[in-house]
């Protein structure tokens, strides 16, 4: 081997490899990285979550697991907007403040938000100031089975149906569209959750959706609640920057690009008495209000563990997820939707008022 050859494999062996976890929202990222973290053996972890909103929800939920080879530390939270609109000014700091973590990192997951378009910041990995640290070991994108075998990218797509609908000058795919083919466009791995929820008929409509947009042969793998081998996510060794330039989408000829199609907003929420009551009230506001998605946490009357709660259109989940402890028991949920949300509205369906049709 010449000393140019060796060198070389020095330098790849020197890079943290990085796994960018890409989805729509609601589509179990953030189920599926906790998963990884409470079952891998053998590595350091770090992560970096963007959030959409201004509270850390998917952070919080990340930092729950309790796990000593991804301490509270190594989990980073962006909430200043977009990971692939704010590269520059949040994404490289949080990735120098992790590489500067003793011991070192082994690996990096970075979770972005339901609306990043991943091109953009797997480019980033080719500027040379990141590119001889850091490698990207491969783009996951994590679709909604259960959505995706009903014709839908998302689970409540009825508003953006009436929207199409009534816009006769539209003659283009819908923006959440358009995310979900860039997102799989990028794809090294695609992750088909929520297979507890489809029948065999579902899957097989699901699966062929996707195979009818996959680029590549890229592998598609199903899972449920989350639970997948991370030797299954971690260690693809792609190198995807190396390859992004020939993954096309429908933003490629944009010199830049925004989220303005989508609006997030805080709610915050007294403590409440029965969380059935409040799921119907999220449920609610899915289907008067065109609340795309809800996540936070609340406060139960009488419970010592906060209550986690998310939403996809109508489906609700929620459970207790970890004691309060000494934090004030303040119950927050973000919802987003559509650009004009009507926040108002929303805030009242969730305390139980009354609404205007």
């Amino acid at each position: 081997m010449t000393a140019a050859a060796t060198s070389a494999t020095s330098s790849n062996l020197s890079r943290v490899p990085c796994t960018i976890v890409t989805g729509f929202l609601g589509s179990g990222k953030t189920t599926l990285i906790r998963h990884v973290l409470e079952n891998v053996t053998g590595k350091r972890l770090a992560v970096i979550v963007n959030e959409f909103g201004d509270v850390g929800i998917d952070g919080e939920i990340l930092k729950g697991c309790g796990i000593d080879t991804c301490p509270e530390e190594n989990i980073v939270e962006l909430a200043n907007g977009c990971i692939c609109c704010t590269v520059a000014d949040d994404f490289v700091p949080a990735l120098d403040a992790i590489l500067s973590r003793v011991p070192r990192v082994d690996h990096i997951l970075i979770e972005t938000s339901g609306l990043a378009l991943p091109k953009p910041l797997v480019q980033a990995f080719q500027w040379p100031a990141i590119r001889s640290r850091v490698t990207v070991d491969g783009v996951v994108a994590v679709v909604d089975g259960e959505a995706l075998a009903s014709g839908r990218v998302a689970h409540d797509h009825d508003a953006l149906d009436e929207q199409r609908s009534a816009d006769a000058s539209l003659d283009h795919d819908d923006p959440i569209e358009e995310v979900f083919d860039d997102q799989i466009a990028c794809a090294d791995l695609v992750i088909l959750t929520k297979g507890d929820l489809i029948d065999t008929e579902g899957a097989v409509r699901a699966r062929a959706a996707l195979d009818a947009e996959l680029p590549r042969g890229v592998q598609v793998v199903s899972v449920t609640g989350g639970r997948i081998d991370p030797a299954i996510l971690m260690g693809l060794g792609v190198g995807t920057e190396d390859d992004i330039e020939n993954r096309k989408t429908h933003h490629d000829d944009e010199l830049d690009h925004d989220h303005d199609d989508f609006d997030s907003f805080v709610v915050d929420v007294p403590e409440i008495a029965n969380p059935a009551v409040l799921a119907a009230r999220v449920a609610r506001a899915a289907e008067e209000a065109d609340v795309l998605r809800v996540k936070g946490f609340l406060s139960v009357a009488g419970k010592p563990m906060r209550l986690l709660v998310q939403a996809v259109g109508p489906r609700v989940d929620h459970h207790y997820e970890r004691p309060w402890g000494d934090a004030p028991r303040a119950g927050k949920l973000v919802a987003i939707g559509l650009k004009g949300l009507d926040r108002a509205k929303v805030e009242a369906i969730l305390a139980g008022e009354a609404v205007a049709a």
